[in-house]
């Protein structure tokens, strides 16, 4: 059949599955947006406060879903806004597709109106970027797009399409979309050597990653660390991967990691990688991490195997099918020594705060209590962040969404928006810091708009949390540029975006709050005032090693408080 481009790119999204977009007309991409106003019974559009709200509400319904998020914006600037979206979701794997129109053919190159070489400017932070100059050459670009964002490690994928291909045409078929193979290389010889280090180990460890969940092994992780009796941690984007109820998991690792899992990993004699990457927010100082253990990695991306710490064997694939082969080899274990040993570091190292008072610890603490665990929980990054971390138990996958490789401020609340639509059933809460929540507090507006019934928590100590911590600790508490002691009023702010909103001050006040807004069904904006110089414990210096992790009781030790 004969279609002109902009229906084309309409085709092909329904072909691919996709019946939710975000995005932001323009004038280059005004075909394709006249061809989704035809089709708004079958793909349904979300349009945003701006791009990089796009961008992350993508984000956050493909971490949600597993399935391909899908962001649009126009030329020039609608494109550059999209980039820290498209650099967010490039960090943690996320499987994206991005389109953007350009000016004409005949006018590239020439410093056009809103012309900006997008494909260039996001080469380093995709999987691959196309611009589609050939009407004849969209449908099959459009097709790769999608089976490069979710094959292999996913990422994101940026397609450009010049204006004038929107509205060529050219004839179009339709094409049943493939099922795509799970990556998998590693030999039964590797298999055969894992196994060996594992049945050999006395004190196992098993550290997870966010390939954990982008795999979906659940199930696979969970059995393997029952078949070799080990104690489980994980990382930031691992969260969710592993119950966070066993008596296996000692909680997170790395620089805001527990001491349990620090000062575990550091005594361990194999260390078992799953879908992780040894990121330095992890590891420390590399030359002191689990410098006592033998380290099998397992990832699906061959690259990341001995790229920051030297390992021992490796096994490169999907890590649901590869646990799938190796549990098969492994024997039953008996590590009840060294589970004790754990047990004693958790029980002597536990997390704890000031319960005296209101506190992010206590508001995480009361979530997980009123929803049961079973909320989505997405955040942005600093304090809170961490925080929603430690003091928030998930037990499931896909229910803590975070931006962790490009730490991006304002990332949270379009991630919720996205993560709603795509688990209409959940209830998502975004945990935000003041600071963070200015960056894109207008996507209140997109919740109200559409009625979205997200929660957004907005952690106010009036100041930029996690870098005043560092100016408390590192910096002689000179606090420059991180007080944001102004006269805002975030409640009145939500409330003028067509919000319900609600300011906590006291303890008691939280679950009435949280409870309330659940009842409301619609978006609600829940204020908790804290204290200025509130710190996230445990910690490690940046370059530490992780066995150097302290807290609160250290510093007093130490006269530092």
């Amino acid at each position: 059949m004969q279609l002109n481009g902009s229906e084309i790119v309409v085709e092909c999204l329904k072909e691919q599955g996709v019946d939710t977009v975000f995005g932001y007309p323009g004038g280059s991409i005004l075909n394709i947006y006249d061809a989704l106003y035809k089709h708004s019974d079958e793909i349904r559009h979300i349009l945003t406060s701006h791009e990089q709200g796009a961008a992350h509400a993508a984000d956050g319904y493909a971490r949600a879903t597993g399935k391909v998020g899908v962001c649009m914006a126009t030329s020039g600037p609608g494109a550059t806004n999209l980039v820290t979206g498209i650099a967010t979701a490039y960090m943690d794997s996320v499987p994206m597709v991005a389109i953007t129109a350009n000016v004409t053919l005949p006018m590239l190159g020439k410093d056009s109106f809103q012309e900006v070489d997008i494909a260039g400017v996001t080469m380093p932070i995709t999987k691959h970027g196309y611009i589609v100059k050939n009407v004849e050459e969209l449908a099959d670009t459009l097709r790769r797009a999608f089976t490069i964002a979710r094959s292999g490690r996913p990422g994101p994928v940026l397609v450009d399409i010049t204006k004038d291909v929107t509205a060529a045409v050219c004839e179009f078929m339709p094409m049943p979309v493939k099922a795509q193979e799970r990556a998998y290389s590693c030999t039964e010889a590797e298999l055969e050597d894992a196994a060996m280090h594992i049945m050999e180990a006395k004190k196992p460890y098993i550290y997870l990653g966010g390939g954990a969940v982008s795999s979906d092994a659940f199930d696979e992780v969970a059995e393997f660390a029952e078949l070799i009796d080990a104690p489980v941690c994980d990382t930031l984007m691992g969260k969710g991967a592993f119950d966070g109820r066993s008596r296996r998991y000692t909680g997170m690792i790395g620089m805001h990691g527990t001491k349990a899992s620090n000062l575990g990993v550091s005594r361990c004699d194999l260390l078992i990688a799953l879908g992780a990457r040894f990121s330095d927010r992890v590891i420390g100082n590399p030359k002191k991490f689990a410098e006592n253990a033998r380290i099998i990695h397992i990832d699906i991306d061959a690259a990341e195997i001995n790229k920051n710490i030297r390992v021992d064997a490796s096994l490169v694939g999907d890590l649901k099918l590869v646990l799938q082969n190796l549990n098969k080899k492994l024997t039953k274990q008996d590590h009840s020594q060294w589970m004790k040993e754990i047990a004693g570091l958790k029980a002597e190292y536990p997390l704890k705060y000031d319960d005296s008072r209101l506190s992010c610890p206590y508001v995480m603490e009361t979530i997980d209590k009123v929803t049961g665990g079973e909320a989505l929980i997405t955040t942005d990054v600093g304090q809170h962040q961490m925080w929603a971390a430690q003091y928030y138990c998930y037990t499931g996958p896909r229910t803590f969404l975070s931006s962790g490789g490009l730490g991006t401020m304002g990332y949270g609340l379009g991630a919720c928006i996205g993560a709603q639509l795509g688990q209409p059933d959940k209830l998502c809460i975004n945990i935000a810091g003041d600071g963070c929540f200015r960056m894109n507090m207008n996507e209140l507006a997109t919740a109200s708009r559409y009625n979205i019934p997200i929660i957004q928590v907005v952690i106010n100590n009036h100041v930029l949390g996690m870098v005043r911590q560092w100016q408390t600790l590192f910096y002689g508490k000179r606090y420059s540029q991180t007080v944001l002691n102004d006269s805002v009023d975030f409640c009145k702010v939500a409330e003028a975006l067509g919000c319900a909103a609600i300011r906590v001050t006291e303890k008691e006040e939280m679950a009435p709050a949280l409870e309330k807004a659940i009842a409301l069904k619609k978006p609600v904006l829940i204020e908790c005032m804290i204290p200025e110089d509130d710190k996230v414990f445990p910690m490690v210096p940046a370059g530490a090693p992780i066995a150097e992790v302290f807290d609160g009781d250290d510093l007093a030790a130490r006269g530092n408080e």
